[in-house]
């Protein structure tokens, strides 16, 4: 049987799902490789992957997105590594840079300025190097690892895992699982017990990973949160109807159903 082409992003918060699926009985049905987020989805839509832990604002662009996992990376509040920095006020930004890493933290960054902050700053594709730019009145949008120690940096940071939730009462999904293709039903049990075990790991893992500027036991246990629960795919519906006008696909309607 060919190898299922499975493509993850390589950030810190992906450590726990990646050690489960290397330390798993499944591991060897895998062609696993490691990417940004927008090239995970970037690979899902063309074909070039049949599984992806892909942004979820690129699911309504799928022709058959499948949901296949109840594990995810998401957050039910502050997230620490998803953030829009800055030398003044959020209100007092001219232009913000938005990373180029997810669209999915772009999608919610113009949803939160539209819809909570009130707020229309000049939103300016970054390219790499830009957080040099960041100061006086431009703000940035960073993700992932690269964030790590800019909140020491900068006097203004804004959490949008923990702006949504202010702004829903939800908690958000950054990214799921999600297949192009049908995947065989033993695959999919044998994936989610990779998951579960990666997750379960994380005690193992902490003292493992080298060591980071921030408490990674409350990164893993609290900033980030795996499971995809009810409440996620209920702020993912949210999410995903008001980035696509409330027009989405059938096919992604029926992905989000449990």
């Amino acid at each position: 049987m060919d190898k299922i082409k499975v493509t993850a992003v390589s950030y810190l918060n992906t450590k726990p799902l990646l050690y489960g699926i290397l330390n798993s009985e499944i591991a060897d049905q895998i062609d696993l490789h490691l990417d940004i987020p927008s090239v995970c989805a970037k690979k899902l839509n063309s074909g070039e992957a049949d599984l992806g832990l892909i942004p979820v604002a690129a699911i309504p662009e799928l022709a058959n997105p499948e949901i296949i996992s109840s594990f995810c990376i998401g957050t039910n509040g502050s997230v620490k590594t998803v953030c829009i920095y800055g030398q003044c006020p959020i209100e007092e930004m001219e232009s913000i840079y938005l990373d180029f890493h997810s669209r999915t933290s772009v999608e919610l960054t113009r949803l939160l300025l539209r819809d909570y902050w009130k707020l229309n700053p000049e939103l300016i594709p970054a390219s790499p190097g830009y957080i040099d730019q960041i100061k006086d009145k431009k703000g940035g949008l960073v993700i992932g690892d690269r964030t790590i120690g800019l909140d020491q940096k900068y006097p203004f940071v804004y959490d949008l895992g923990e702006t949504w939730k202010a702004h829903t009462g939800l908690p958000f999904v950054f990214a799921a699982w999600v297949s192009n293709r049908p995947l065989p039903e033993s695959f999919i049990n044998g994936f989610n017990e990779a998951m579960k075990k990666g997750v379960m790991a994380i005690p193992e893992l902490i003292l493992i990973i080298p060591e980071q500027e921030f408490d990674l036991e409350h990164y893993f246990t609290h900033n980030i949160s795996y499971e995809l629960d009810m409440k996620k795919r209920e702020s993912l519906t949210i999410f995903l109807n008001s980035i696509t006008g409330g027009v989405l696909p059938e096919t992604t309607k029926n992905s989000l159903v449990c």
